[in-house]
């Protein structure tokens, strides 16, 4: 939101605040939402639910159902999506660009806008990701409770590692493939909260999921299950790497990284791109008392398989993951799973303020 217009030039910092303080009162009155908090008077907008999405197509559906929506510009945002959008019950939505290096800048940005406040929020991180054939489908849709990074290992080319490698990855300033290494970045595996994840897979574990014809006959291509069974709610972990990857010897190292990191009690479902860097910012702002990364969900969807089904190639599975026709489902179930968790937050409010309600 901008200042009024009608503003004087030489009016003083106190009179400059009210101003802006009318504005916002001005602009929310008549709302369903709930008092603001006292720091609405300088300026910042208390926020129930921030939906973080990476690329447009993630936010436009929640866009598109959960408006009208204020429009409000934050220095230091993607200049694709520099607006955070916000509706009158206090849901908001941010896109941050995609990969690592845009998820962390936009969410300091941010998580540090003096524009909100965040304090109290939830944060459902909610994309599109790479699915584990062995853990869902195409379709599926994930709440996770580790993070963990796929980025910050040692690799050697396949063709030059040792015989008794799986592959040529093992962990940084380790021996061999399934030693520990001791997670010197700090930014290696997160936990989330698992009461939160809990509660939002308890929301919405049986939500009629969308699919395509095109999904349909991709994972009929499957000879297990879950690969070949329709889409469901399901929980399991989220993997995040730069690296677009596809096939059957990564995806074994991402089953065991995963397994080695959270000493073996996380089990790797999907693969995206931000969500540690996403995190790492959030839990930074939380260092300051700016954010609550208790406060965190993480929600991701398939919308294609990490890896071939049986007698594919993996370079025909990377080349033409589009064809398994899983893009458009996924996207679809990030809003149906995600919005009975946003839509419990916001019409239970007093009992979701001071934290998870017990069940």
């Amino acid at each position: 939101m901008k200042a009024a217009a009608s503003e004087p030039k030489k009016t003083t910092k106190q009179f400059r605040r009210a101003i802006v303080a009318m504005a916002f009162a001005a602009s929310l009155a008549g709302c369903a939402s709930a008092p603001r908090s006292s720091d609405a008077a300088n300026g910042s907008r208390e926020v129930k639910v921030m939906i973080v999405t990476m690329f447009a197509p993630e936010g436009k559906v929640w866009l598109d159902r959960l408006g009208p929506w204020d429009a409000i510009e934050v220095p230091g945002l993607s200049p694709d999506y520099p607006a955070v959008h916000c509706n009158r019950d206090d849901v908001c939505v941010v896109t941050t660009g995609m990969g690592h290096t845009n998820a962390a800048a936009s969410m300091m940005a941010l998580a540090f806008s003096d524009r909100f406040d965040l304090r109290r929020a939830y944060f459902l991180i909610a994309g599109i990701a790479g699915i584990d054939p062995a853990q869902g489908t195409v379709g599926s849709t994930a709440w996770a409770k580790y993070l963990v990074d796929f980025g910050p290992q040692w690799e050697l080319d396949a063709r030059e590692k040792p015989a008794s490698w799986p592959s040529g990855f093992t962990g940084i300033n380790t021996k061999r493939p399934d030693e520990k290494p001791p997670l010197d970045y700090r930014t290696e595996l997160f936990a989330l909260d698992a009461t939160l994840a809990d509660t939002a897979y308890a929301l919405s574990r049986n939500v009629t999921l969308a699919d395509s014809d095109e999904a349909k006959a991709a994972r009929a291509k499957f000879d297990y299950a879950p690969a070949n069974r329709p889409p469901g709610v399901i929980q399991c972990d989220t993997l995040a790497g730069d690296t677009w990857w596809s096939g059957k010897y990564i995806g074994e190292r991402a089953r065991a990284w995963t397994r080695l990191l959270t000493d073996g009690r996380g089990v790797y479902c999907t693969t995206q791109q931000e969500d540690n860097a996403t995190y790492e910012a959030l839990r930074r702002a939380a260092s300051v008392g700016r954010a609550d990364v208790s406060r965190v969900a993480v929600l991701r969807a398939g919308s294609d398989f990490d890896r071939p089904y049986p007698g594919q190639s993996a370079v025909d599975n990377l080349l033409n993951y589009a064809a398994q026709g899983g893009f458009a489902p996924a996207i679809e179930n990030l809003y149906r799973t995600g919005h009975p968790f946003v839509q419990t937050v916001v019409t239970h409010w007093d009992a979701w303020r001071t934290g998870v309600p017990k069940r």
